[in-house]
């Protein structure tokens, strides 16, 4: 929802080829994975210990990404022993070869408690048919019998795109500082995006991994999904953007999950929150017009069409209108009803 940035930022390096390693600090290498989605690549980090060297996300559970990862570790510094796998959080392209690592290697994922259970439940789902909550809720957003019967269809994909997850993990903690190799890299926990999503800050190396809480030219997906329908991550959202900037000085180099990396962190934090605030601000002037059902609203939020016929962008668009809708019911600035066909109804508060 946020505008892109842009020249405002200054990116130091191009990407590298897509399964290449390129050093980007000392003992720290940037690793482009290509995705067969819109948002065609994940980044993901390797940096140097003292025996071998730790993996920050892995990209997608599919064969390409696992060809170049043998490729990638058949020489060089990848070929030392890979010591261990860290997960900003359980997304497919952060978390879908976390498995396939830890068993290849015989080493530990760590993560934090809430990505890791979560991801464990959701894998759960796998080939199991739709819930009727979800349904509910989906019907409650406005969506049509065909966009609920692809919804049905669809329903426990979530799966399919990750290597089952080892059955026990290291517990990340806000503030935990771990060692890898001659530096220290502390936790930091934010949310918002996914439940406890960490990021790893190095003072010595003036670097900040920000997974997917912090990008340059795209802001990330806040969403309210059918298991919590109640919740308000937006609010969350706002708090971690809060914390960065508080936490994080603004002279680090950020190395983002897609796009480049970037200086510029406070300047983009604050473009981040901006963008935010405005599209709140476009979806009260909507509902000015009178009563909106969430699939009525994404006009206000999103800069292109949203469409029945791509069933994964009409989930993301109604989880993050959803969203907002939740955070501006606590502020008290939008009031909901619920007709007698179960579709909830958006009005401005009285």
């Amino acid at each position: 929802m946020s505008k892109p940035e842009g020249a405002a930022l200054r990116y130091p390096f191009e990407a590298p080829a897509p399964g290449q390693a390129m050093q980007i600090a000392p003992g720290v290498r940037w690793i482009r994975l290509p995705m067969p989605f819109r948002l065609d690549h994940i980044n993901v980090w390797a940096v140097d210990t003292d025996d071998g060297w730790v993996l920050v996300d892995t990209g997608l559970n599919d064969p390409n990404t696992v060809a170049a990862w043998l490729a990638l570790m058949d020489q060089g510094a990848l070929a030392r022993p890979l010591q261990g796998v860290y997960a900003t959080h359980m997304h497919p392209d952060h978390i879908g070869l976390a498995g396939w690592f830890t068993r290849r290697a015989g080493v530990p994922l760590s993560m934090s408690r809430l990505e890791y259970l979560t991801c464990r439940v959701m894998h759960a789902d796998t080939s199991r048919e739709a819930p009727p909550d979800g349904v509910l809720f989906y019907r409650r957003a406005g969506w049509s019998p065909a966009a609920i019967e692809n919804y049905r269809s669809r329903f426990g994909s979530f799966g399919k795109q990750i290597h089952a997850l080892p059955d026990s993990f290291r517990r990340l903690q806000d503030d935990e500082v771990l060692q890898w190799g001659r530096h220290a890299w502390q936790v930091v926990a934010t949310a918002g995006h996914s439940p406890e999503h960490v990021c790893f800050y190095c003072p010595d190396l003036k670097l900040l991994i920000s997974g997917d809480q912090v990008l340059p030219r795209i802001s990330s997906n806040v969403s309210v999904f059918a298991n919590e329908p109640q919740a308000n991550p937006l609010k969350e959202w706002y708090a971690s953007l809060d914390k960065l900037h508080r936490q994080i000085p603004d002279d680090v180099l950020v190395l983002p999950s897609h796009n480049e990396p970037f200086y510029g962190l406070h300047k983009r934090l604050l473009s981040l929150r901006a963008g935010t605030t405005e599209a709140l601000e476009r979806l009260c002037q909507q509902l000015r017009g009178g009563p909106q059902r969430i699939v009525d609203v994404f006009p206000a939020l999103f800069r292109r069409p949203i469409g029945e016929q791509d069933g994964q962008q009409l989930g993301l668009a109604t989880g993050e209108a959803v969203a907002c809708m939740n955070y501006l019911i606590v502020e008290r600035a939008v009031q909901c009803t619920v007709d007698a066909d179960g579709v909830a109804w958006y009005a401005q508060a009285s």
